[in-house]
């Protein structure tokens, strides 16, 4: 049964008078171009590496992008413009941000909109992509984990960005740089195959290395961040008492350097740590940890041990968090 207006609470119908039609047909056209021909080239990645068009070069140049790409995405969009977890030089913010920018997953001030949307109404009405927003049957649930991976992005109403993010468009650096998002998507797009091409001196290294560290790599980034609002909020672990259905999905942790200790992030949203727990790799948060022994970050938001174990759903698991020692118990 379809809610009503009536039916709504006044939480659920604030949240639906938020959203702003500012998505074009011409925009979705372009946002279904960049969701699509990546894909592509990941369904045509076998046939082409099996043809011999695939490289050292193409794997070094693939790897190297994909990881300040998604890193751009993790540490700047992300942990540090989103939540605050960090301080930061104005180089650095200006960095991270570019090379969140070159992940083509939108321009900075409507994906740090999006983000904070989806935290102030995870799984509820409001979210931008829950995937419990048709029901809870499994045909509900399919349909959910389709429009929370992708389908959101082709939304005609988008979250407004001056009520979710002014700090970002009241920015001067960061206004200009959502507003130079295009040049940026022409960047992640061409330096790959120029890099490629100038290093081999030939036009067939400049296509190769177009296909594996633009298209493909491009589509790699995508899936895996887009993995985080759909299937870290249905599948997994939830070790931690959240109001929402957010979760913890181990094997994506390293293809996402740390972004898929979900549960925990939803409890501690300005937390730069995710995976607070022994064995749960981080590699944003080690990366950070690096960044400010070397001074390039302060002001680090790292979790506390005695407030992650006091929100334990199991008390037994208090050992496994990272720094408690059982003399903190007193303390949580």
């Amino acid at each position: 049964m379809t809610a009503t207006p009536e039916m709504l609470s006044p939480r659920e119908r604030a949240a639906l008078d938020e959203t702003t039609q500012i998505n074009s047909t011409g925009m979705r056209v372009t946002i279904g171009f960049f969701v699509v021909i990546p894909l592509i080239a990941v369904i045509a990645a076998i046939p082409v590496a099996w043809g011999g068009w695939l490289s050292w070069l193409d794997l070094i140049l693939a790897l190297a992008f994909y990881s300040v790409t998604a890193l751009g995405i993790t540490l700047g969009y992300h942990r540090y413009f989103t939540h605050g977890s960090f301080k930061t030089s104005r180089g650095m913010k200006i960095a991270l941000g570019i090379a969140g920018s070159m992940a083509l997953q939108g321009s900075l001030d409507q994906w740090v909109a999006d983000h904070r949307k989806h935290h102030k109404y995870s799984d509820e009405v409001g979210d931008p992509h829950s995937p419990w927003r048709f029901g809870t049957s499994r045909k509900a649930v399919a349909k959910g984990l389709y429009y929370s991976h992708v389908g959101w992005l082709f939304d005609a109403e988008n979250t407004p960005i001056e009520k979710y993010a002014p700090d970002i468009s009241g920015d001067p650096d960061l206004r200009r740089m959502s507003r130079w998002f295009p040049a940026i998507v022409v960047t992640t797009l061409l330096l790959p195959a120029l890099l490629g091409g100038l290093i081999t001196w030939s036009w067939m290294g400049a296509l190769t290395a177009f296909f594996w560290a633009s298209l493909v790599r491009i589509a790699l980034v995508h899936h895996i961040t887009w993995s985080i609002n759909s299937i870290c909020h249905v599948f997994g672990r939830r070790p931690f008492d959240s109001r929402d259905l957010s979760s913890n999905v181990w094997w994506l942790a390293i293809p996402s350097f740390g972004e898929s200790w979900h549960n925990l992030h939803h409890i501690e949203p300005t937390a730069a740590r995710h995976g607070v727990l022994t064995r749960q790799f981080d590699a944003s948060a080690d990366i950070l940890r690096a960044m400010e022994l070397m001074g390039l970050i302060h002001d680090v938001r790292w979790p506390k041990p005695e407030r992650i174990v006091a929100k334990l759903e199991d008390p037994t698991m208090a050992r496994r968090v990272r720094g408690y020692r059982p003399a903190d118990r007193a303390n949580s």
